[in-house]
This record gives structure tokens, sequence and C-alpha cells, in this order.
């Protein structure tokens, strides 16, 4: 299966936004997985400012869900009327580039492959297809189509390449990377360092061996750092009822 990447990079607020409008599916999918997340660890939990603080944070995603469909109700139709102008093909510009913000990418036990999408990229010259590979990167540039140039760089690969072994073929309307992998039969879960980095950052850490209720305060603690001001107010008061009632020898909640 391809995996599609878009980079936060346009030429236009227009699309820019509509970028946005594209990835919300995705950012409700992740709200939704939070929200039962959050639903399970309240089920679980016994102790009153834990439930209170995951209460909080439930609520607050489901806002935050809500603001969010109304968003793209609101907003998705009034953009797709902005981009109709769009579809008129400008002046052509000599030596204007157009970075490149679209692609796909997938992998076989040998290569991983890059898609770049680009009309017509099939009738230009072979020697206007322009690709340079080293160990870690790829940095492609297409030359004259439509009047226009494509460039496309891609750095800190996850894992190193083979210079020699990589080439490019070109297809309809396609430009297809194909980077040799230096360690076969290895499988990359991610393009890049960087995004690897990013993925595992939103990741909530999780240790089955730990106290379950220990485990439960490095969600709040999580939950406290990404919190807004109410957020925190409530764990805040809720872990002072806790130290008062632990100091006149009250443990339960």
């Amino acid at each position: 299966m391809v995996k599609c990447l878009t980079n936060v990079e346009s030429n236009t607020r227009e699309k820019y936004v509509l970028c946005i409008i594209a990835n919300l599916p995705s950012i409700l999918t992740q709200l939704q997985n939070d929200l039962e997340e959050v639903k399970a660890l309240l089920e679980k939990a016994t102790r009153k400012r834990v439930r209170d603080a995951l209460t909080a944070e439930k609520s607050k995603i489901e806002t935050e869900i809500k603001n969010k469909v109304q968003h793209k109700s609101q907003k998705k139709p009034e953009l797709l009327d902005n981009e109709k102008p769009a579809a008129v093909v400008a002046p052509i510009t000599t030596g204007y580039t157009v970075k490149i913000s679209n692609y796909g990418w997938d992998q076989s036990d040998k290569f991983v492959k890059i898609y770049i999408t680009l009309t017509g990229v099939h009738q230009v010259p072979a020697e206007n297809v322009q690709v340079h590979f080293t160990e870690r990167s790829f940095d492609l540039l297409v030359k004259n189509l439509n009047g226009k140039s494509y460039s496309m760089i891609v750095n800190n690969l996850l894992k190193p390449i083979s210079v020699e072994g990589s080439s490019k073929k070109i297809k309809t309307d396609t430009v297809l990377l194909l980077c040799r992998k230096k360690a076969e039969n290895t499988r990359w879960e991610y393009l890049t360092q960087v995004e690897k980095e990013c993925k595992e950052k939103e990741k909530p850490s999780y240790d089955a061996e730990t106290d379950p209720s220990e485990g439960l305060m490095n969600v709040l603690k999580k939950i406290y750092e990404d919190g807004d001001d109410d957020m925190k107010r409530t764990i805040n008061k809720a872990w002072v009822e806790s130290r008062e009632k632990q100091a006149k020898g009250d443990t339960e909640f």
C-alpha cells in the first residue's frame, strides 16, 4: 500500500488551509483514539483525583472533536469555491521552480519506492529529470515541465541506502525513485528520521511492569504538561485535596 505524505509547504494561503482541511479526517481519528483511551482509563481509575483529571480531559477532547467537525463542515465548501480560480493556468514564467510537496512511498525487501505525480513528465526529455542520491538523502529536479521546474529534497532518510543501486524510472505522469536498501529485508516504519522522532514523541509510554497507579500518574503528568490553564487547575486542586486527606490519615478517595 502506498503511504501518502503531505508537507506543510504551500505557495498560497488557500492551498495551506486546504491542506489542513484534507488532513482533518486523520486529526479527528487521532482525537477519537485519544478519547477512547481516556474513557478506558476512566473506567479503571478508582481514585477521585485521577477520575477528576481524566473526566476533565475527556470533556476537553469531546469539545475539540465537536469544534473540528464544525470547522470542517463550514470551511470546506468555501475553500472549494476559492480553489476554482486556481485551475486557470497562469502565464508561463521561465525559471520558476515549484517545490514538490505531495508524494507517496512504499517498500519491498530491497527498495524504498518514492512516487511523485507530475502531469506530462513522461513527455519531457530524459535529461530534464535529474536525481542525486546520497547514503541518507535524495534530490530530484525536473526541468522545463510546462514552463516550470520542479524540485524535491528529502534529507535524513531513516536508514542508509546504496547510491549505486538507486535509480529513477519515468512512467506516465509519474516519477518513480527506487532507493536501494543497504540492509535488505529490513522494514522501514518511516521514511525519514525526523518523521520517526516526531511520531515517537506523540506516543504515550507505558511500562507493563510498573504499578497500575503509577501508570495513571504518568498519564496525568502528560495531561498536565499538555493541558490548558483550566486543566492544570483541576489537577492541582485534586492533588492538594489528596495531600490534605493523606495528612489526616484518610487515604480513601
